[in-house]
């Protein structure tokens, strides 16, 4: 019986690029479906978030990230653009947002195709591993066809589309909430979340427990 389960993560959390592409390696090994569940960051939903925590919440996550990266052998670099627009020594978010908004609703475009793992995990790997205008069609296109789909499609749904998605951007993150948490990345499998990079082990055992066989 394949198994299957729901990731909620967000383009500009970098530890849900630290584990979506491990993830998606789990769904090629084993008989599992992981649909994505694509939210917007804390930053858009919660634009006080940054304020409200600890001065050296921060300076420890940057040191944090660094180093799962180094132990996983992933790559990693600062994101050029970043995608959401925010002042890093005042934190405020600004009003105009030209990167995440379309790339969510794309991200939710790829999940109807039955491709947003893939899509996700592809545009994650631009943004966090070093590619310098990761946002430029010629890598996202790039992104897009790895992924089995078409950015010239995601694209034009994105846009004319946008009331319809965002709606089922916000059930995502209603559903997220639902699950029991509220950050990314969550794992959710029979209604039990699984938060952050460093469960992914203990989803696999819970699997096992379930069952899960090798394709």
């Amino acid at each position: 019986m394949t198994h299957s389960a729901e990731l909620y993560f967000s383009f500009r959390s970098p530890y849900s690029y630290l584990a979506i592409g491990r993830y998606r390696a789990l769904t090629e090994i084993f008989d599992v479906d992981i649909a994505s569940r694509p939210v917007y960051p804390l930053a858009i939903r919660e634009p006080d978030f940054f304020e409200r925590n600890h001065p050296n919440w921060l300076g420890y996550t940057l040191r944090d990230m660094i180093r799962v990266a180094q132990f996983h052998g992933i790559p990693f670099a600062a994101p050029k653009p970043d995608p959401i627009v925010q002042n890093i020594m005042t934190r405020e978010i600004a009003k105009d947002q030209p990167h995440i908004f379309r790339l969510t609703r794309m991200g939710q475009a790829a999940a109807r195709r039955g491709r947003g793992l893939a899509f996700a995990d592809e545009v994650s790997r631009l943004i966090w591993g070093g590619t310098e205008g990761w946002n430029e069609d010629e890598h996202l296109a790039g992104a897009a066809t790895r992924a089995g789909l078409d950015l010239a499609e995601l694209v034009a749904e994105a846009d004319a589309d946008a009331e319809a998605l965002d709606s089922e951007i916000t059930a995502n993150q209603q559903a997220l909430e639902d699950s029991g948490h509220w950050g990314v990345p969550t794992l959710v499998f029979e209604n039990e979340p699984y938060f952050g990079q460093d469960r992914i082990e203990m989803v696999l055992a819970r699997m096992n427990e379930k069952g899960l066989v090798e394709r």
